[in-house]
C-alpha cells in the first residue's frame, strides 16, 4: 500500500465505500474485495479529514508499578497524527515520567499484592464540553466547565467502593482512594471513567488506560514458564475509533440529524487509533509477537484480521489465558472486551509490511444513514532483526500454568433479562434500555452469595450489544436466534419503567451456536449479537470468598448530584418517558451507594440508559 494513502483513497482502495451499503446487497467481504468508488459520502454523516495512513509510529505507553499509585485525570494536548495539530484531550497522569497527553499509563500490577490508588480529578477545560446532554441524569450547565468523573478498573474484582460507581463521582479539585485487591489470575484489565451520563465523552476525550495484572506464571519477564514473548516483544494495543473535525480537534457526533448537546445514540469512526495515533506503523523482528488487545471504542464491534489472512493464537481473552492458544484468521472484538494475541512474524523478509483490518459491517442503525466500515488499524513493518524464536507454546493452563479452566457449572436459578430500544418517531430511538427499565429504577437483580445463575440475555433490537457484569466474570454457553417479531406480538411491551423480561423459550428461530473457541474461558463481557439470546452462566461470590461484603454501603461523596430520570434528547417531556417525568427528585436525599452496576459497553447506550444496578444480597 502506498505511503501517501489518505482515508477517502484507502476505503476505495480496500473497497469500503458507502454504495456499499446504499445497494443494500453488498456484503462485508464482497465489499472488501470489490473496488467502490467512495467519492461519495453520506452527507447525512460527519467525515474525517483525509490524512495520510501510516506517517506515525505506534507509540509506546509508558509503564507503571508499585503498592502505591497516585492517578490524576487532567486536561492536556495530544497530537493524533502528524499532519494534524495538537488539539485539547483528558489523559490519565501517573507519576512525573507517565504523563501522556491522552489515554493513561500501561498500570502494573501482581496477582495477591494490593494496590491502593489515588484518584485526583484536576481537569480543567473538557475538549467535548459542547458534547455533553443535559437532559441526561442530573447532568447540568456546570458539568460543562466543572466536570465530575469515576474510575472504574474494568473486570477487577474490586470492593463496591472502589469499583468506580457512576454514582459515585470526584469533582474537580477532589480525589478518592481506591483499594485493588488484585486477588486473581493474571489477565488484561484496563481502568476507564465511568461517571453518570457522561462515560461517553470522557473516555472518548481520553481517559483510558491498559491494567496488566501478572501472576507467578504469567510474570511479563522473558523467563516465564509459560514460554510467551516478554519485553519489546510484549505489545499493548488500546484500539479506538474516531471522528475528526476539520480542524482536527475530537467529535463525537457522527450524525447531522441530531443538534449538537444532544445524545444521539451512538457515534461510527471512520478512522482508526492504536494507542493514541492515527493508523501507526510498528517496526516488527523477525519471530513471535504477544500483543494485548483492548477494543476501547465507544460503539464499534469489530471483525480483525490481517490483510492477507494469516493465522495467529489466541491465548487468552478478559479473564485470563486459554487452557491452550487457539490459531485463528480472524476475531470479532466487541468494546469492553480484552483479547490476547500471538502474531508470527519469522517467515516474513526484512521490509514486508502486513495490516491489521477490520471488515465488521456498521450497525445496522448507523448503517441506514450511509456510515460504512472503518477498514484498518495498523501496519506491521518486518525488520532484518530476529526476534523472539520460542514458537507458540503448546498449552498455557496445567503443568508449569495456573490451573486448568474447570467445567461449566450447573446453574440453580434460571434469569431472563432482555435489551431493547424503545423507539420514538425520530432518530435515533428515545431511549436504551435493560429489562425496559431506566437506570434510576428500583426493580433490580438480586442474585445470592454462592450461587450459580444462568443468566439468557434476549437482545430484540438488531445490534449487537456487549454486556458487561461487574465484580464477577461468567462462562459463555451460546447464542440463539429469537424470533422476535413473534416474542414482541405475544409479550407486548409495556410503557419504559415496567420491567419485562419475558421467557424466550417459545420464540426460539433455531439451535444455539457455541462461543467460539476463542470465547471460552472466563469472560466479562459479552457480545449479545442482534436478534439472539445469548445465555452466560455466572457465579456470584460471597464475602469470605472475596475477603471483603459486596453488598456493604458507601458514602456517596458530597456535592454530586443525583441521578434524574430521562427527558427527552432536548429536554421535553417524552410520552415514552412519562412514568416519574415532571417530578421534581432535587429534594430527595441522596442516601448512600450500594450494590454493583450492568451494563451495555457501547457508552452511548450505556449513558442512556442501558445500565442497571445489582447487588448480590441474602
Amino acid at each position: 500500500m502506498a505511503h501517501d494513502m489518505t482515508r477517502r483513497n484507502l476505503l476505495r482502495a480496500l473497497g469500503v465505500g458507502t454504495a456499499a451499503v446504499a445497494l443494500g446487497g453488498v456484503s462485508a467481504s464482497r465489499a472488501f474485495t470489490s473496488p467502490i468508488d467512495n467519492a461519495f459520502e453520506s452527507p447525512l454523516l460527519f467525515h474525517s479529514p483525509n490524512v495520510t495512513a501510516f506517517r506515525d509510529a505506534l507509540p509506546t505507553l509508558p509503564t507503571v508499578s508499585g503498592s502505591n499509585l497516585s492517578v490524576d485525570a487532567v486536561s492536556a494536548m495530544h497530537r493524533f497524527h502528524a499532519d494534524m495539530p495538537e488539539v485539547p484531550t483528558l489523559a490519565y497522569h501517573c507519576g512525573p515520567n507517565a504523563q501522556p497527553g491522552y489515554l493513561g499509563p500501561i498500570i502494573e500490577g501482581h496477582a495477591e499484592d494490593p494496590l491502593t490508588l489515588r484518584f485526583s480529578n484536576n481537569m480543567a477545560l473538557h475538549p467535548m464540553a459542547q458534547d455533553m446532554d443535559t437532559s441526561l441524569h442530573g447532568v447540568t450547565e456546570s458539568f460543562r466547565t466543572s466536570t465530575p468523573m469515576s474510575l472504574h478498573l474494568h473486570g477487577g474484582v474490586t470492593p463496591p467502593e472502589s469499583d468506580g460507581n457512576p454514582e459515585q463521582l470526584t469533582l474537580p479539585g477532589g480525589s478518592i482512594v481506591h483499594h485493588f485487591p488484585n486477588g486473581q489470575e493474571a489477565a488484561t484489565l484496563w481502568y476507564h471513567d465511568h461517571a453518570m451520563a457522561i462515560t461517553r465523552v470522557n473516555v472518548y476525550a481520553g481517559l483510558a488506560g491498559m491494567y496488566l495484572l501478572r501472576d507467578r506464571f504469567d510474570t511479563g519477564l522473558t523467563d516465564n514458564s509459560l514460554g510467551l514473548p516478554a519485553g519489546e516483544f510484549e505489545m499493548p494495543l488500546v484500539m479506538q475509533e474516531k471522528i475528526f473535525r476539520e480542524d482536527g480537534h475530537l467529535s463525537i457526533r457522527s450524525t447531522r440529524i441530531v443538534p449538537e448537546g444532544s445524545w444521539e445514540g451512538g457515534a461510527v469512526g471512520d478512522v482508526g487509533l492504536v494507542n493514541g495515533m492515527i493508523w501507526p506503523e510498528l517496526t516488527v523482528a523477525r519471530g513471535l509477537y504477544r500483543f494485548r488487545m483492548i477494543n476501547a471504542a465507544s460503539y464499534s464491534v469489530w471483525n480483525l484480521h490481517f490483510e492477507n489472512h494469516m493465522r495467529f493464537w489466541v491465548i487468552g481473552n478478559d479473564g485470563g489465558l486459554l487452557d491452550a492458544p487457539v490459531p485463528v484468521t480472524s476475531i470479532r472484538v466487541a468494546p469492553g472486551e480484552r483479547y490476547d494475541v500471538l502474531v508470527d512474524f519469522s517467515d516474513y523478509d526484512a521490509g514486508q509490511t502486513v495490516e491489521l483490518r477490520n471488515d465488521e459491517a456498521p450497525p445496522f442503525q448507523a448503517a441506514v444513514i450511509g456510515a460504512v466500515t472503518m477498514p484498518l488499524f495498523c501496519r506491521f513493518r518486518v525488520s532484518a532483526a530476529r526476534g523472539f524464536i520460542g514458537g507458540v507454546p503448546t498449552s498455557l493452563r496445567g503443568g508449569r500454568g495456573p490451573a486448568p479452566i474447570g467445567p461449566i457449572q450447573q446453574p440453580t436459578k434460571i434469569r431472563t433479562v432482555t435489551v431493547s430500544q424503545p423507539y420514538a418517531l425520530r432518530n435515533p430511538p428515545a431511549i436504551m434500555s435493560l429489562n425496559n427499565l431506566r437506570y434510576s429504577d428500583p426493580d433490580i437483580e438480586m442474585p445470592r452469595p454462592g450461587t450459580v445463575e444462568q443468566w439468557n440475555i434476549v437482545n430484540i433490537t438488531p445490534d449487537p450489544h456487549p454486556i458487561h457484569i461487574h465484580l464477577v466474570t461468567f462462562r459463555i454457553l451460546g447464542r440463539t436466534p429469537l424470533r422476535t417479531v413473534d416474542y414482541q406480538v405475544a409479550n407486548p411491551q409495556p410503557a419504559i419503567g415496567i420491567k419485562w423480561t419475558p421467557d424466550p423459550e417459545g420464540f426460539l428461530g433455531g439451535p444455539m451456536t457455541p462461543p467460539a473457541p476463542w470465547e471460552a474461558g472466563w469472560k466479562d463481557t459479552v457480545r449479545v449479537d442482534g436478534g439472539t439470546v445469548t445465555r452466560i452462566i455466572v457465579r456470584f461470590p460471597t464475602a469470605d470468598e472475596l475477603g471483603f461484603d459486596p453488598d456493604a454501603t458507601f458514602p456517596r461523596p458530597t456535592g454530586t448530584a443525583v441521578p434524574q430520570p430521562n427527558s427527552d434528547h432536548a429536554g421535553h417531556q417524552d410520552p415514552m418517558h412519562d412514568v416519574h417525568n415532571g417530578v421534581d427528585h432535587s429534594a430527595e436525599p441522596a442516601g448512600d451507594l450500594q450494590g454493583y452496576v450492568w451494563h451495555c459497553h457501547l457508552l452511548d447506550h450505556e449513558d442512556h440508559d442501558m445500565m442497571l444496578k445489582y447487588r448480590i444480597t441474602q
